[in-house]
């Protein structure tokens, strides 16, 4: 099996075959994802196999944010400005009812970590922010390194560290 990671085409991705078991993610993909990417709100990137290209096996949806310095844990503010911190938010992560038990998560949040950290070439971008949606949702995303929101425990962030400069 050969996966593929690309941003999602309407033309050529089955949304409406997609099913993850959480209805309000199966529901954002099938529609409101396309016209989310047409409009700049957010790009939703799926996960595919080589062979059957309109399946989805997994999807996860990046959109720009920014996070309140108050907000990150004090070891993470040291010798940041004051003012919000730019964040990319992994507003959406969901794996095919069908394909879990594949760490196709793990591989998602790698891509969106990795999305995150490119974008630090052309644009400031210090974290990674996602809301997760339950306790489960949460701890899944602390076995990856995400760190808690001083206000909301589902709000969680990754430290997308320093670049070495030139």
């Amino acid at each position: 099996m050969a996966l593929h990671l690309t941003l999602l085409d309407g033309r050529l991705h089955d949304r409406a075959g997609f099913t993850c078991g959480v209805p309000s993610l199966d529901t954002y993909l099938r529609e409101q994802a396309g016209q989310h990417q047409r409009n700049g709100i957010a790009t939703t990137h799926v996960l595919v196999d080589a062979a059957q290209p309109r399946h989805i096996l997994g999807y996860c949806s990046l959109a720009a944010a920014q996070l309140n310095l108050s907000e990150l844990q004090p070891a993470d503010r040291k010798r940041l400005p004051t003012y919000p911190v730019p964040a990319v938010r992994m507003a959406r992560l969901a794996v095919s009812a069908g394909a879990h038990g594949h760490r196709y998560g793990r591989l998602l949040v790698g891509h969106a970590a990795n999305c995150a950290s490119a974008l630090r070439e052309t644009l400031g971008v210090r974290v990674l922010l996602v809301d997760a949606l339950d306790v489960k949702a949460a701890r899944f995303y602390r076995a990856y390194g995400f760190r808690e929101a001083m206000a909301n425990s589902h709000t969680l962030y990754l430290p997308l560290g320093k670049l070495i400069a030139p």
